[in-house]
């Protein structure tokens, strides 16, 4: 009776592979449901144990939305090209294309172990250039409508990589690969204007199911501020103008000083030569600092005088202009206006450098008290003249610098005594009228640095012709392939290393047919996972990318299932690919995933599972010593699935202990099942009741729990025998969380192939009732008994009942009953006297 899975998973997944088990049928008939796993990069580590979770819980929602009547896809692919695959070529010497050939091999036999309902017929490899062709059509079709563009710029740079880097990919100022501190370097980069997409990539997540942690960092992400554009002039140079964007004109009036960033490209022009020496040297050594070093609030404030002055749009005002490394040039516009009486970075950097602090906002005292600004509020020199006594009191009231609060305009010339929050609108209407600013919307989110220096990417494909300036390669020349070369490692001179290979670079133009050259930029790792879901449902098409009939047919997907940490990568990344491809006309949704699920790590020793760190567990070992429905089952019953979970191998035997036990219970009574009965109709229903509940919340964890409490309540019933709905029940059931062991029941009670031909069993609500319940038999408010009755009991029978009852029959002897009181299911009282 001991469950031989070696032998069982061997003939179940022969059995699959003949008969086609997991292959989509398109003219089923069913309803669609698609579930998607976010595909992985085949990395040469192999997949462990916590990889293993989310594929795990994406099958067992497959197989139980199967068993609920949905033609199911549930396919699954790679997300080949990148820079770890050409960093571990440069490492090992194995070209990337090899390497990332035999990792694939090595993932896919991983996965088949998993016992996963993958169509494999529906495969995916984003370096295939059968995928990336169509990849590139897409970036064709960018281009044309000016959404993908070249700009010369600051770009961040890993100098460990050597390439370029999006801001998404910059985490506490490190490389998100690499871990090395991220600098910035001025190139020609091309851009994906994903900043047209802003507004609605922010409004639609609230069409989305998402958890809401998830919609939190992609709004923030996307960081929508509304305020105003302003624009200065600067003094002595005509043709110099600095705009600036802030969300508070209102302090417009307390502005008296202005900052770049050191990289803005009108610092060359207007620095005066007297201070071009220690401008430049301050610019060069700002290039070193990573954002998050220059962004640290507390750090000792650098800054250089440029010699110039912005004018004051309002006033005529000259205003020192100054460079400092806390703007940045890829936040806003890189300049700002600083009001150092009411923000506290501007302040203390007045305070550093002796610059000028005006008031021009007060907060409005309270009722019936005279506090407020101090007389006159006028300007003070901070750091060199005197600052007021409340600055020197320190933050905390309402008088102290600087003030954040709302309050009304002072030292504002005619907006004086106004409401802050009317002012914002009166100042913006004035600089309108004059032609020196308007109400404006910014973005924190900037537009996508869609380039890489490296060699392992989808090539750009765009030509550069001396006479039709830059022209896009025609969809008859796609794919664009990429070269087979010896030598790939990064120039780390800015330039890809295709920028060697003369055979590439030189081509003709498709327009005119004279000499041009390629470009040798490759697109990022981004670019493949951003649409690969639409290619799913047509992963063979040699015409297109997808037809519309059939994407249509079955995205959005139903089920996302993903780790957390790719919020705003290629979460954000697919929505804005998507919106682009239904305003190309090309399908007819504009949102790729309805609902996202973010399943946990599983943590060894407290920390995430890495080879780098030693504590990775191999699913192979696991699988040889104890079965792969022992670890799926394992995988669900750790912990809740969204949060972490740590690994012990204890777990297992548990989980092991029940499996078989399981196995056991089902084969006594397979052969020669019981009549039905009752109590195992109750039991029967219950349990479905219950299971069905925690599937639907998502509680798989306590769906394994549900489980072992039945087949505990089964055992208690064996010796009566089980019926064979019961069997079929469980046979059913347990499939989507351990498919070898559900065929093998299934199979054992006499059914043709498959359980997951089957349906889910439906829940009779007349078993969910109880027989009986107890309650509580009160004379004058005191509980003198407890009794059980039939659950369906009347009230005359719960009365006569209770009433006949040994211990309340003495309280009512010889007392008149002035009041019945009968509360359905609960209790009983009487009232009496005498």
């Amino acid at each position: 009776m001991e469950y031989r899975f070696h032998e069982i998973e061997k003939k179940w997944k022969k059995r699959w592979e003949e008969t086609g088990a997991h292959k989509v049928r398109e003219d089923s008939g069913k309803p669609k449901y698609y579930c998607l796993d976010m595909f992985p990069y085949p990395s040469g580590q192999g997949l462990h144990v916590g990889h293993w979770r989310g594929y795990t819980i994406s099958d067992v929602w497959s197989r139980y939305k199967k068993l609920q009547g949905y033609e199911v896809l549930h396919p699954m692919g790679w997300d080949a090209f990148g820079l770890p695959a050409e960093n571990y070529a440069i490492q090992t010497g194995v070209h990337p294309a090899v390497s990332t050939a035999q990792n694939i091999a090595n993932f896919k036999r991983q996965l088949q172990e998993i016992a996963a309902m993958y169509d494999w017929d529906r495969e995916i490899n984003t370096s295939d250039p059968e995928y990336y062709r169509w990849t590139q059509y897409l970036f064709v079709k960018m281009f044309e409508k000016g959404l993908a563009y070249r700009k010369r710029m600051p770009i961040n740079w890993c100098p460990s990589c050597k390439t370029g880097l999006s801001n998404e990919e910059v985490v506490d100022g490190k490389c998100d690969r690499c871990g090395s501190d991220v600098t910035k370097k001025e190139m020609e980069q091309w851009m994906l204007r994903i900043t047209a997409y802003a507004d609605r990539l922010l409004a639609d997540l609230d069409r989305l199911d998402w958890p809401d942690k998830v919609k939190r960092m992609q709004a923030n992400w996307i960081g929508r501020s509304e305020g105003a554009r302003i624009v200065f002039d600067v003094d002595g140079h005509p043709d110099a103008r600095i705009e600036v964007f802030t969300t508070r004109p209102d302090t417009l009036y307390g502005a008296t000083y202005m900052v770049l960033a050191p990289e803005h490209p009108l610092v060359a022009t207007i620095t005066a030569p007297e201070q071009r020496q220690a401008v430049e040297a301050y610019v060069q050594e700002t290039l070193k600092k990573s954002a998050i070093a220059r962004q640290i609030v507390d750090k000792t404030k650098t800054g250089v005088f440029t010699g110039a002055y912005a004018l004051h749009p309002l006033t005529g005002r000259k205003i020192p202009v100054w460079i400092a490394d806390y703007v940045l040039m890829d936040y806003g516009t890189g300049a700002i206006m600083a009001v150092p009486a009411h923000d506290e970075r501007d302040y203390d950097f007045a305070l550093a450098f002796g610059l000028p602090v005006i008031r021009v906002i007060e907060p409005v005292p309270a009722e019936g008290t005279n506090e407020g600004s101090p007389a006159g509020g006028g300007a003070a020199l901070a750091g060199g003249l005197e600052l007021g006594a409340a600055a020197a009191e320190g933050a905390g009231t309402a008088d102290a610098l600087p003030y954040t609060g709302p309050g009304r305009l002072v030292n504002s010339g005619p907006f004086d005594g106004m409401d802050n929050e009317a002012a914002k609108q009166a100042i913006v209407a004035e600089l309108a009228k004059q032609g020196r600013g308007e109400a404006a919307v910014s973005y924190r989110m900037r537009d996508w640095v869609f380039a890489r220096q490296r060699y392992w990417g989808e090539p750009i494909p765009i030509v550069y012709c001396d006479q039709c300036g830059t022209v896009a390669v025609p969809e008859d020349q796609l794919p664009v392939r990429l070269p087979d070369v010896e030598r790939y490692e990064p120039t780390g001179t800015g330039e890809s290393p295709l920028a060697a290979i003369e055979s590439f670079v030189r081509t003709t133009c498709p327009k005119c047919g004279g000499p041009a050259r390629r470009e040798t930029d490759t697109m990022p790792q981004w670019a493949g996972s951003s649409w690969y879901f639409l290619r799913y449902p047509d992963p063979h098409n040699n015409r297109e990318p997808f037809s519309r009939e059939a994407v249509n047919k079955w995205l959005p997907v139903d089920m996302y299932v993903g780790g957390v940490e790719h919020a705003v990568l290629h979460l954000l990344y697919a929505r804005f690919f998507t919106k682009v491809i239904h305003d190309l006309g090309m399908i007819d949704f504009d949102e790729p995933f309805q609902h996202l699920f973010n399943q946990g790590m599983i943590t060894l020793n407290g920390a995430k599972m890495s080879k780098s760190k030693g504590n990775v567990v191999n699913p192979d070992d696991i699988i040889r010593d104890y079965g792969v429905d022992v670890l799926r089952m394992y995988e669900l019953f750790v912990g809740p699935p969204e949060e972490d979970a740590e690994w012990n191998a204890n777990g297992l035997e548990g989980v092991s202990r029940f499996v078989n036990r399981l196995y056991r219970l089902f084969m006594a009574h397979a052969e020669h099942p019981a009549p039905p009965r009752d109590s195992l109709r109750r039991l029967r229903n219950r349990f479905l009741a219950t299971l069905n509940e925690r599937m639907e919340t998502f509680r798989l964890n306590t769906a394994v729990s549900a489980f072992m409490e039945y087949v505990n309540a089964l055992s208690a019933e064996a010796d009566k025998g089980l019926d064979r709905e019961t069997l079929e029940t469980l046979a059913v059931t347990i499939a989507p969380f351990a498919p070898y062991l559900g065929e093998e029941l299934w199979e054992r009670l006499g059914h043709d192939y498959s359980v997951f031909e089957s349906h889910w069993p439906e829940v009779d609500e007349r078993w969910l009732r109880d027989e009986e319940v107890e309650i509580a038999v009160q004379v004058n408010g005191r509980v003198r008994a407890r009794l059980k009755i039939p659950a369906d009991a009347s009230e005359e029978q719960a009365l006569a009942a209770a009433a006949a009852h040994p211990e309340v029959a003495g309280w009512l002897d010889g007392k008149t009953v002035v009041k019945r009181i009968y509360v359905p299911g609960r209790l009983v009282n009487f009232v009496v006297n005498g």
